[in-house]
């Protein structure tokens, strides 16, 4: 693959881009901001000058903000923030880039969600705009994957990864957080799509 690291912070973007080309991998940075539309359609727009199609896009971005504590104390203003990103950021990007993504010989769109999201045992009080978002998300999953019949498009839940949103304590490792991800991107059956993923399995939404 060769990689675009989508990202708003451009200090952040290009330092995991180098490191992905230091590794022997080929990358470039790409800004973007999810929230923003017109910041979706320019990086769309300069993608394409670039590339003639894109086989793959992970739609990874994710916010949960201060305060996302108790469902009856959550602000209007907290919770849209949070849809804005976590839920109409992947529409929103996929949407840009699905003319792009209609291209490849086998187009797939993998929408990063987690079990917080899930009605079958999901909610347990913990940041609920935050998992009320991948609720939602998952609902986007499976209209875009019906919308989109030559493509995959699945969900998946990495679990509790050790990263700057899941923290040292987590359970998984990036790496392991990555496992379904990258194998959705390039192992799984073209025909696997509309499913809610962890290790490679499906779950329940």
């Amino acid at each position: 693959f060769h990689v675009f690291v989508g990202a708003r912070k451009r200090d952040a973007g290009r330092k995991a881009a180098n490191e992905i080309a230091k590794a022997g991998g080929r990358a470039m940075f790409l800004e973007i901001d999810v929230a923003d539309n017109a910041s979706v359609t320019a990086a769309s727009h300069e993608f394409s000058e670039i590339a003639d199609h894109l086989d793959v896009l992970v739609n990874n971005a994710g916010i949960i903000v201060d305060g996302d504590n108790e469902i009856l104390e959550v602000s209007d203003d907290l919770f849209r923030k949070t849809l804005e990103t976590n839920t109409l950021g992947p529409l929103r990007v996929t949407r840009a880039f699905a003319p792009l993504l209609a291209k490849s010989k086998a187009p797939r769109v993998i929408n990063v969600s987690s079990g917080g999201g899930q009605l079958t045992g999901g909610a347990d009080g913990w940041s609920p705009a935050y998992c009320i978002s991948k609720t939602a998300l998952n609902g986007v999953t499976s209209q875009l994957a019906t919308a989109l019949p030559k493509f995959a498009v699945n969900s998946v839940c990495p679990g509790w990864v050790r990263t700057d949103m899941g923290g040292q304590s987590a359970t998984r490792s990036v790496e392991e957080g990555a496992d379904t991800i990258v194998w959705l991107a390039s192992d799984a059956p073209q025909k696997l799509t509309g499913k809610f993923l962890r290790d490679r399995k499906e779950i329940p939404w």
